[in-house]
């Protein structure tokens, strides 16, 4: 498993190169005929039966489960006590569709690589599902086209129907929720559908809602959780977007502040969650000497190892995080903007893994399960 890993991105190798090289030389518009579709949104069918066993990524039985993979030093638990929903990013970059097929040979194995960086973190608390879904393609994220947003509503449909059936087999678990990117959307508003209101709301250990901005005002009280607001708290959404410095996240807000939230009121303008990995609190600043350890690929990107001290990270403006002005090279990885949004779980992956931890004893003291 550890030589098949390529440091949650050798699928993104790609649309790195691709957005610096454009963004830098040309601008976003020619980002967007690179890779927005041009084609109209497929009629897609319903959401298939995530019962069976082949529509997940990871799954507690499923043989080879990426999601189990640790770096030197680290096993994951044999019958953790949690149960961990995963919504893996955005993993498709074809511009031909707009909604990637579920047997998608590259996304599938791409989003594998995502599972080894980054739900990893969460195999010593809870056994992790991860569902394939008919994620929306990297180019609905650089358009206002209304087939994108039904590309997106699509991917949600999956996901729904793939949560519903985790929390069957489930059993009553204590729950931890966590994706990223276009993951952390989709968990966004399953937030608002299953858990804002509901019983299950009480189960839930936390939810990580990494890489995607969430408002603080016109997103968070439709959501069912507050944000967290120290280390030892339960029941809450943690969130965070890296960059370093100096930071430009024009691209991130220019589209976001042209938005309402969940409340139907304006994005614009308002704070995010921003909640610093490295202590769990919000609005918070750390040094590096606080990094339990983050990912480093190898030379051949065939396998990657834990280095402490890897990165500080602090709280900053509207609510990004920022690591610092001499962050580890990470070559074409890094996004326009000095944006480490790929890097978001494997930078402090260490640190994740503990905050995990440490939520769900103070969650079990509250609530035996």
């Amino acid at each position: 498993m550890a030589r098949k890993f390529l440091y949650l991105v050798v699928g993104l190798i790609v649309l790195a190169l691709a957005a610096n090289f454009a963004y830098r030389f040309w601008g976003i518009e020619l980002l967007r005929q690179a890779l927005v579709p041009s084609a109209e949104v497929a009629r897609l069918s319903a959401p298939g039966d995530y019962g069976r066993a082949d529509l997940w990524l990871a799954r507690p039985d499923k043989p080879g489960n990426p999601a189990l993979w640790t770096p030197d030093g680290f096993q994951p638990a044999e019958n953790p006590p949690a149960a961990v929903f995963f919504v893996h990013p955005t993993s498709f970059l074809d511009r031909t569709q707009w909604n990637a097929p579920l047997n998608d040979v590259a996304a599938n194995a791409r989003a594998e690589l995502f599972l080894r960086g980054q739900a990893s973190a969460f195999n010593s608390s809870g056994l992790v599902w991860a569902p394939r879904y008919r994620q929306a393609t990297f180019g609905a994220f650089l358009t206002s086209k209304a087939q994108a947003q039904q590309a997106l509503d699509f991917a949600y449909r999956d996901v729904l129907a793939a949560f519903d059936q985790f929390l069957k087999e489930a059993g009553n678990r204590p729950i931890i929720l966590a994706g990223h990117s276009q993951g952390a959307l989709h968990l966004s508003r399953l937030l608002v559908d299953r858990v804002a209101g509901k019983p299950l709301a009480k189960r839930i250990v936390a939810a990580y809602v990494v890489g995607w901005p969430v408002s603080i005002t016109a997103d968070l009280p439709k959501m069912g959780l507050p944000a967290c607001s120290g280390p030892d708290e339960t029941g809450c959404i943690l969130s965070w977007q890296s960059f370093a410095e100096p930071a430009d996240p024009s691209l991130i807000l220019d589209t976001f502040d042209q938005t309402n939230g969940f409340t139907g009121q304006p994005r614009k303008g308002t704070p995010m969650v921003c909640t610093n990995p490295l202590t769990g609190k919000p609005n918070d600043g750390a040094p590096m000497e606080a990094n339990l350890g983050g990912l480093l690929p190898s030379r051949d990107l065939s396998s990657a190892v834990l280095q402490k001290n890897l990165v500080p990270a602090r709280c900053d403006g509207r609510g990004f995080l920022m690591i610092g002005n001499s962050p580890p090279e990470l070559g074409p990885y890094v996004l326009p903007g000095n944006n480490y949004h790929v890097f978001d779980y494997s930078l402090f992956w260490a640190n994740v893994r503990a905050d995990a931890e440490r939520r769900l004893k103070a969650r079990r003291k509250l609530w035996p399960f």
